[in-house]
């Protein structure tokens, strides 16, 4: 599943509205944007059952918050509040838990009605930028502009820019 959620090309949201421990926080961060409900509580607690991680948690964990944070969190697996991870960068939104499903709708309805075919390139970008070298990172940053340079969306976001208008993006 970790993989399989990986492999999205276009951006996910997740809604997080209670308890997310172990796999379901890998999981979670599996998403690009994470919005919480205000009190849920979140955790690794796999050392506390006697295991390791798994679902990819220890590598969203020091790609998110670092080596240091994640062994923390890793060894000494204690729980800790959205508004924590709100202020990790773990979750980008806390709101009141009736209100998680409409704005994580929201948030994709937003993604989806924006420069989709950026989306997916900055998504592309994301996936090697903490491991590449600068120079690859570069090289592929440069390839991606010139593809995106030649789309409609590029288009019409330029034409809106000068007619001082919000652009309509396809996703072409």
């Amino acid at each position: 599943m970790a993989l399989a959620l990986a492999a999205v090309r276009v951006p996910v949201v997740v809604g997080v509205n209670g308890a997310c421990v172990g796999a379901g926080l890998g999981l979670a961060l599996a998403g690009d944007l994470r919005v919480a409900a205000a009190g849920a509580k979140l955790g690794t607690a796999f050392t506390g059952i006697g295991l390791s991680s798994d679902s990819g948690l220890a590598a969203r964990l020091v790609h998110c918050l670092g080596v240091s944070r994640a062994t923390e969190l890793l060894l000494l697996p204690e729980p800790f509040s959205a508004e924590t991870a709100l202020q990790w960068g773990l979750v980008h939104l806390v709101v009141d838990p009736l209100q998680v499903l409409s704005e994580a709708q929201a948030l994709a309805t937003r993604l989806a009605q924006g420069p989709t075919a950026a989306h997916r390139a900055v998504k592309t970008v994301l996936a090697t930028a903490a491991t590449d070298s600068l120079e690859d990172t570069l090289a592929l940053e440069a390839r991606l502009q010139v593809q995106l340079g030649q789309t409609a969306d590029h288009r019409e976001a330029v034409e809106a820019f000068l007619a001082t208008r919000t652009p309509a993006f396809t996703g072409r």
